[in-house]
This record gives C-alpha cells, sequence and structure tokens, in this order.
C-alpha cells in the first residue's frame, strides 16, 4: 500500500521530478535489428526507488525515444502496481472526475498524461471492494457497464482488475 498523495505525485509529476526518483542505466540491447541495434547504448532501464518496480524501453535506435517510452511505461507501472485504500467518504479525484462523462462514461486517451491516474483510481476502487464492479462503479460514480467497458479497453487494466478478483475468489472478467 501507498499514500494515494505520494502515488499521484509521481503520476503527475514531470519528466525530471520522475527521473530524479529512478535508477537509470543506459545498455546494448539484443535481439534481431540489423547492424546498428547493438553498437550503441540505446536501451533504457528505469528502476524506481521508492516502489522498486523495473520497465526497460529498448524498441528504438534512440536513447532519447526510448527514455520517453520508459518513462510513459513507469508511470503505468506505478498506476497498475501501487494500490491506496479507499476510506469511507471517499471521492475520486478531480483528475478521474474530469474524465468521467455526463452519461457516466469514462473517456480519457491512453496518451492523455492524466490517463495512468485515472487507471489508479480505477484500480484503488475495484480493490477496495474486492473486485465487486457494482461497488467499484458506485464508488466511482459509474454503472457497472460502463465500469466493465473502461476496464475492457486495456489490457493491462483488465488483466490487474482480474487478479485482483482472482485473489478475491470472483471469475475473471472477458472481453466481449
Amino acid at each position: 500500500m501507498v499514500e494515494r498523495a505520494e502515488r499521484d505525485k509521481w503520476l503527475a509529476a514531470d519528466e525530471a521530478a520522475l527521473l530524479a526518483d529512478c535508477a537509470v542505466d543506459a545498455y546494448r540491447s539484443g535481439g534481431p535489428g540489423g547492424q546498428h541495434r547493438n553498437k550503441n547504448s540505446t536501451a533504457i532501464r528505469l528502476r524506481h526507488l521508492p516502489t522498486g518496480l523495473i520497465v526497460i524501453a529498448e524498441d528504438s535506435r534512440s536513447q532519447h525515444e526510448n527514455k520517453q517510452r520508459a518513462i510513459r511505461r513507469m508511470r503505468m507501472a506505478i498506476a497498475l502496481e501501487c494500490r491506496s485504500p479507499v476510506e469511507p467518504g471517499w471521492t475520486p479525484g478531480e483528475e478521474f472526475l474530469a474524465a468521467r462523462t455526463k452519461a457516466g462514461r469514462v473517456e480519457v486517451s491512453v496518451r492523455n498524461p492524466v490517463y495512468p491516474i485515472v487507471v489508479a483510481t480505477i484500480l484503488d476502487a475495484v480493490a477496495s471492494t474486492n473486485g465487486s464492479l457494482r461497488e467499484a462503479g458506485g464508488l466511482l460514480g459509474l454503472a457497472t457497464a460502463q465500469l466493465s467497458r473502461a476496464i475492457t479497453g486495456d489490457g493491462k487494466l483488465l488483466d490487474a482488475v482480474n487478479r485482483i478478483r482472482r485473489a478475491a475468489g470472483h471469475r475473471p472478467i472477458t472481453r466481449d
């Protein structure tokens, strides 16, 4: 468990602030990619020191592009893995409320900087209700079907919710 304020600070931090909390390693990646692949240390590994989470990015031949990808992956890893308890009287944060439409749907692009905070909020609600989507939807102000639609729209979020549900003895959610 992590304090919500601390986790959300990591999720909303600019790149320099997030990198200040990380050990950054540049290394040569292996595998296919031709004659340029193994000549330069372009792969990036980030280790978030407060949580111990590790992500890598070795998709590009550009170290700068890989660092950008690693930072995005670290934000999502924090959102997916760091749970914060939901106390009685809890309400979702302003980032989540801004992503919730008047029709009761969650509409936020995965490229939106607040997306990891929205994911973390959904997972906190699901974890606090022992995997009950109906109860989590009530906490979030969403109908069960709308919460389910938001969850199944992202494979990593779906996997995280299903881990919570399995631990609580519920059946996993499947994509339609």
